[in-house]
């Protein structure tokens, strides 16, 4: 049991560390509603002026940029937890030759960094002439997300009872049919954190847009506030609203997903 003094000295703790995090937070909201133009420190408060937002959006052609983290984002969440999850269902269930060494070759995906890899892979896809297209931008994302997935959905598939699969087997059921309508739906936590995460990692993804991508129409929401900064140097303002554009989609999918991504954080913890 927690006595009284832990519990205080936790909520304490835990105070002390969101206020470290919000406290930036706060900081660009403030500075985004300040009045533009004006120089002022960070995090100053003059009034409320939320024309800034429509001026970064118009300035910063925001809507072309967002348009084009959608579709990536989109396309490598998507391919990347079917293929985590059809590779996870593999090696955590199955039992076949070499599996554990192919699963060990899955994890060089976490272990090696893509800036290690970025050059070799942009002279390889600009051979295959695919620089400059979304796919330059969804397919490595893909592959070294699917490295993650493939981890993470095998340790929810070994936790798995093996009761419950042995009952679908006794039932006629096949490794498909087990998988999608047995298996999948009691891991729909797992398999939505997971979800979440791709989603965070590609949106922020900016090495990779940066050398893959030179045609303005298929720039990443991160890579166009780059340049949108390199224009405003002064106007905090304007800055602040275009971080603040850039990471919405971000926080409000996390808003609406986070009891399922916090369910499945901690189911990972327990059943590791």
């Amino acid at each position: 049991m927690i006595d009284r003094r832990e519990q205080a000295l936790t909520y304490l703790l835990l105070g002390v560390f969101s206020l470290i995090a919000l406290v930036p937070i706060a900081g660009i909201l403030l500075t985004a509603l300040q009045a533009p133009g004006e120089v002022a420190s960070f995090g100053a408060f003059n009034g409320v002026h939320l024309e800034n937002f429509a001026t970064a959006w118009d300035e910063g052609n925001f809507s072309q940029y967002l348009r084009s983290s959608v579709i990536v984002g989109v396309s490598v969440v998507v391919l990347s937890t079917l293929l985590s999850i059809l590779a996870g269902y593999a090696f955590g269930m199955m039992r076949f030759r070499g599996d554990q060494a192919l699963f060990y070759l899955f994890l060089l995906g976490l272990m090696v960094p893509l800036e290690s890899t970025v050059v070799p892979l942009y002279y390889d896809l600009r051979d295959l002439g695919l620089t400059d297209t979304y796919a330059a931008l969804i397919f490595p994302q893909v592959g070294v997300s699917v490295a993650f997935g493939t981890f993470w959905m095998r340790a929810f598939f070994r936790s798995v009872p093996r009761s419950l699969v042995e009952a679908a087997r006794l039932d006629g059921s096949s490794s498909w049919s087990t998988l999608w309508r047995v298996v999948l739906p009691v891991g729909r936590p797992a398999v939505l954190t997971m979800m979440v995460l791709v989603f965070m990692w590609t949106w922020n993804e900016f090495l990779l847009a940066l050398v893959m991508v030179s045609d303005e129409s298929l720039r990443t929401a991160p890579l166009g506030l780059a340049f949108f900064s390199g224009r405003n140097t002064t106007d905090f303002a304007l800055l602040a609203a275009g971080s603040v554009i850039v990471a919405t989609p971000v926080v409000v999918l996390y808003v609406f997903l986070q009891r399922h991504f916090i369910r499945g954080m901690l189911s990972g913890a327990v059943k590791g």
